[in-house]
């Protein structure tokens, strides 16, 4: 019988140097998307989807995100008082449940897979979610919803969400190898970290969601680094090939990268376009950009 998958790992100890000077002091995780931080989304997805449980790798300075999934009791005092239901409502409707949160911190900058490595010990014996914050999945189902249902049709194993990419931008991705289809479920016969286009296997990249077995621990505490120097989660999950399932789904969300600067300004407007009380004010200010 399949696991159920519980508990989700955030990797949120990036120093976010892309976005300076905006990041000297808040987190990019906590950089709105409209009015929302781009990590809340993450935890959106998740919950949606069933998780229970939810682990932040942080790092220094990361304070800030931690105070954000707890409850502000001056805000929401003030809010009750002055008759803003809606707005509290807002603020407390998607909080997390007392002690379903858990942080670790990832010491040093040593790669993705060092991140999760460093949640072994909140994960323990059992399945997990990874979701990478800076990849916004917009879409109904979830894009972790739809992974879970795909982890229980196949028969558990390693899930990874996967997206076609220009032959270009592959050497920025882990890239895998294709083979049998099954509905959305793609099996990865390999798969290759950052590989040079001309090496690449396919088209089809990994991106920031994945569902793995505890078994990865026991290849992430070999601490071998790969790609820039780093431990890399994709070298890691490339040697569970062959002793347990690994697939991956191709999701009909959307996705946004908001680790990128246009990616970001990308997210604000879609997802702005998607909420009925600024799109219409939204598209005006785009027609006027559009027709000058």
């Amino acid at each position: 019988m399949v696991k159920p998958v519980r508990k989700a790992v955030l990797p949120v100890a990036g120093m976010g140097t892309r976005f300076l000077p905006a990041t000297k002091a808040v987190p990019k995780e906590m950089l709105p998307v409209v009015d929302k931080p781009v990590v809340q989304y993450a935890v959106e997805e998740a919950m949606k989807a069933g998780i229970e449980q939810f682990i932040f790798v942080t790092g220094r300075g990361k304070h800030i995100i931690e105070d954000h999934f707890d409850h502000a009791y001056e805000l929401e005092a003030l809010l009750r008082e002055r008759g803003k239901t809606e707005a509290l409502n807002g603020l407390l409707e998607d909080l997390p449940v007392t002690g379903s949160v858990s942080f670790t911190r990832q010491q040093r900058p040593l790669g993705l897979g060092h991140a999760v490595w460093s949640a072994r010990h909140l994960v323990g014996d059992e399945p997990f979610a990874v979701l990478l914050p800076d990849d916004l999945m917009i879409g109904e189902p979830s894009c972790m919803a739809q992974m879970i249902e795909a982890y229980h049709r196949v028969g558990g194993g390693v899930i990874v969400a996967a997206e076609e990419k220009p032959l270009e931008d592959v050497s920025r991705y882990g890239v895998i190898t294709p083979g049998v289809v099954r509905g959305d479920a793609i099996e990865v016969k390999s798969v290759i970290e950052k590989p040079k286009p001309e090496a690449a296997p396919s088209r089809l990249c990994v991106i920031g969601r994945y569902i793995l077995q505890p078994e990865i621990f026991a290849e992430l505490d070999k601490h071998e680094t790969g790609a820039g120097g780093e431990i890399q989660l994709t070298d890691a999950m490339a040697r569970l090939i062959g002793r347990m399932p690994f697939h991956g789904v191709k999701t009909n969300c959307a996705r946004f990268d908001c680790g990128d600067k246009v990616g970001f300004l990308q997210a604000n407007v879609a997802v702005g376009l998607t909420r009925p009380d600024i799109a219409p004010s939204l598209r005006k200010i785009i027609d006027q950009f559009t027709r000058s």
